[in-house]
């Protein structure tokens, strides 16, 4: 679950934070242009990062002003770097945070850089994450955008701001999702929630105004400046490592500007090592498993039809009914999200005998539910698990039909002579799973 949201009045403007972790480090995190946290926890890769960084420390997320949950200001009151650096002491004097280590991405990163030089007795270390100095080209700073380019991004924010703009920057920015339909959908709500076309366009104008060259020699606080090499910002971010006396620089593989896709775990291996000395190993048991996942079908339909009072009602219902057959068969519930279940089972056999009860008990209740289950190497990582074999389920369950216990090839061959029976479901490419991927459906009988 999201943690809870608390307010820091800055001047007369509510500035929105959360407080997630207890670690010994207070770590606080500035987001790059219109990215606001809330819309992050419902998205699977920004949630795991910021749950990785407040694995070791007491993490601080905000939005600033003008985007998210912070007050909106009018687009002609455009903040400088120095009210934002206001801003932040603001949440920082909330929370009761005297030094705290400043992680800043993309367009958060100048104003990180611009806080540590300015208040390095605030700061206990600065890291930058595909960062820039200067947003604008010059004929001293080659890497920027010209003005026919700024002019041209903000009259398609003002007239477009819509699903097509969005896609067309994450295919520049976010290049290994081009292909997952899903977290494209997720980035771009997330950009809608973030900020009006109005509010973008007045904040990419203070973006274009940034140009922080002359303070990065009077950084003096521990730096790291991350990027990844194939991205759109390397070079900038090269520039700004290059002129902070003895930052760290690191340039990790990938084309990814957000550092919550792609290999987000070197990018964290990286942070955590920097700001606490010690490299993590995380104890990963590699274990064959089978995930089970379960989704009700028109649940927002029915959800409608019944009303809120008796859709919880019957939601608690089903939620016991799969809980009491997870018991039953030895399965492991590991998440729940809206009505769906994630499980995982030591035997395929047992995980198939689950999905039938529980499907022919929802029945009893009036409900459709549809089943995905694959077997495959897993890794666990205290209540998580990760890998292609959790993927391979989800996507096997997204191809299921209401009341069908879908399962991959490996599932089926697994328990033969067990005398379940299976319909033929033909061959299928799987979203974000390389190669083609027979299914079967159990049968009724």
């Amino acid at each position: 679950m999201a943690p809870q949201t608390h307010y820091a009045k800055s001047g007369d403007v509510s500035i929105a934070y959360q407080v997630v972790g207890d670690g010994p480090l207070d770590l606080i995190l500035v987001h790059g242009w219109v990215e606001s946290f809330d819309p992050g926890w419902d998205i699977e890769p920004i949630e795991r990062f910021y749950r990785r960084l407040a694995s070791f420390s007491r993490l601080i997320l905000f939005d600033k002003r003008g985007t998210g949950l912070s007050d909106r200001v009018p687009p002609e009151d455009l903040p400088t770097l120095e009210t934002r650096m206001d801003d932040m002491r603001a949440v920082m004097d909330a929370v009761g945070v005297e030094r705290a280590a400043v992680l800043g991405h993309s367009e958060g990163g100048a104003m990180s850089a611009l806080f540590a030089s300015t208040y390095p007795e605030r700061t206990q270390a600065l890291v930058m994450i595909g960062a820039a100095a200067r947003t604008m080209w010059a004929p001293d700073y080659p890497l920027g955008w010209t003005d026919e380019t700024l002019e041209a991004l903000e009259r398609s924010i003002v007239n477009d701001w819509g699903a097509d703009l969005v896609r067309s920057l994450l295919e520049q920015y976010a290049p290994s999702i081009a292909d997952d339909e899903e977290l494209i959908q997720e980035h771009t709500r997330a950009a809608f929630r973030a900020a009006s076309p109005a509010a973008a366009a007045a904040l990419t104008r203070m973006a274009a105004m940034i140009d922080i060259r002359e303070i990065l020699p009077a950084i003096r606080v521990p730096t790291l400046v991350l990027h990844r090499k194939d991205e759109v910002m390397a070079a900038q971010s090269r520039f700004l490592g290059q002129r902070i006396p003895g930052a760290r620089i690191v340039e990790l593989e990938g084309s990814d500007h957000m550092p919550w896709l792609g290999d987000q775990d070197a990018a964290l291996d990286e942070i955590e090592e920097f700001l606490t000395g010690v490299r993590p190993h995380p104890a990963l048991d590699r274990v064959l498993a089978t995930v089970l996942f379960t989704d009700i079908v028109g649940s927002t339909e029915l959800a409608a039809d019944l009303g809120d009072r008796r859709w919880r009602d019957l939601l608690e219902r089903h939620n016991g009914v799969v809980r009491r057959e997870l018991d039953r068969f030895r399965g492991r519930e590991l998440s729940t999200a809206g009505d769906g279940f994630l499980a995982t089972f030591d035997g395929p056999g047992r995980a198939v005998a689950c999905a039938v009860s529980i499907r022919d008990e929802a029945r009893a209740l009036g409900l459709q539910i549809r089943f995905g289950l694959h077997t495959g190497e897993l890794e666990l990582a205290g209540s998580e698990i990760r890998g292609i074999a959790v993927h391979t389920g989800a996507r096997v369950a997204a191809k299921a039909g209401p009341g069908e216990v879908l399962t991959s090839s490996t599932v089926k061959d697994l328990v033969a002579g067990s005398g379940l029976e299976f319909e033929d479901r033909g061959s299928h490419q799987l979203k974000g799973v390389p190669g083609e991927w027979h299914l079967y459906a159990v049968s009724d009988a």
